[in-house]
């Protein structure tokens, strides 16, 4: 990975995906590599988001969709569990008046039912307080799988279908994408995992269909705006096929 510092104008020499995916992974590995507790490793990753939000919205990305918290790592210790919640609580406290100043815009995806009344107060607040922006959108999976995320819109074609809203020989992909967490957003170009795993682990599994997959080696608390323009550099390379002739990449 080049370590070389990234002009502020050097993303003008190619064209950018619109939205951009990231699984943020390598916190723990990133504290045990510095003998630090994991908790720090997570304390860092959150100043990598910030980094990433900024160069994201710099370069001209306009969607990103962050794997913040999965629906299986709440079998994770909770102790660290208590920690990443904790975090989540200052970040938004912390950060939503300068991502609504920005003009980005929070969306949330993921299940929201038996979460800490705090934990969805603050989901909520984000959501509220920027709905109006227009500018980059930054969507947060929180409590999110992908599987469990068909199985929540399988369950809402059934109860359309059951109220009369639709009828079940109408539903093909097109429709059944309509009852997924967040509709309106189109599918991710391009899905970065960090850390050197080369795994969706239950992410975006509907959406990331034709999505263009980039590992980079990075822990993500080492994660910036150089790595993230050589991950779409990367991305440029390919040609998106889509099933049928080569399409063009970028936006």
């Amino acid at each position: 990975m080049p370590e070389a510092e990234t002009p502020n104008n050097a993303a003008s020499a190619f064209d950018v995906p619109r939205h951009v995916a990231i699984i943020m992974d390598g916190n723990g590995r990133w504290a045990a590599a510095r003998g630090l507790p994991r908790a720090e490793g997570h304390r860092r990753g959150v100043e990598a988001l910030r980094r990433t939000i900024r160069g994201a919205g710099e370069i001209g990305i306009k969607i990103v969709t962050i794997f913040s918290f999965s629906a299986e790592n709440w079998s994770r210790p909770a102790s660290e569990i208590g920690e990443l919640m904790g975090l989540l609580r200052r970040f938004v406290r912390n950060d939503l008046a300068e991502l609504h100043k920005s003009n980005v815009r929070v969306r949330v995806i993921g299940e929201r039912a038996d979460l800490e009344p705090d934990i969805s107060r603050l989901l909520v607040e984000a959501e509220e307080l920027t709905k109006n922006n227009d500018g980059l959108t930054l969507v947060v999976a929180f409590n999110y799988g992908a599987r469990q995320e068909i199985v929540r819109a399988a369950r809402r074609v059934a109860d359309a279908v059951k109220r009369g809203e639709l009828n079940l020989a109408d539903v093909d992909m097109d429709s059944f994408a309509k009852f997924l967490d967040a509709p309106d957003i189109p599918d991710p170009d391009l899905i970065i995992r960090t850390s050197g795993e080369q795994r969706l682990s239950n992410f975006l599994l509907w959406q990331s269909a034709y999505s263009e997959l980039v590992f980079v080696p990075t822990y993500w608390p080492d994660f910036d705006r150089a790595a993230l323009e050589f991950a779409i550099r990367e991305y440029q390379q390919r040609e998106r096929r889509f099933g049928g002739l080569v399409a063009q990449t970028g936006s």
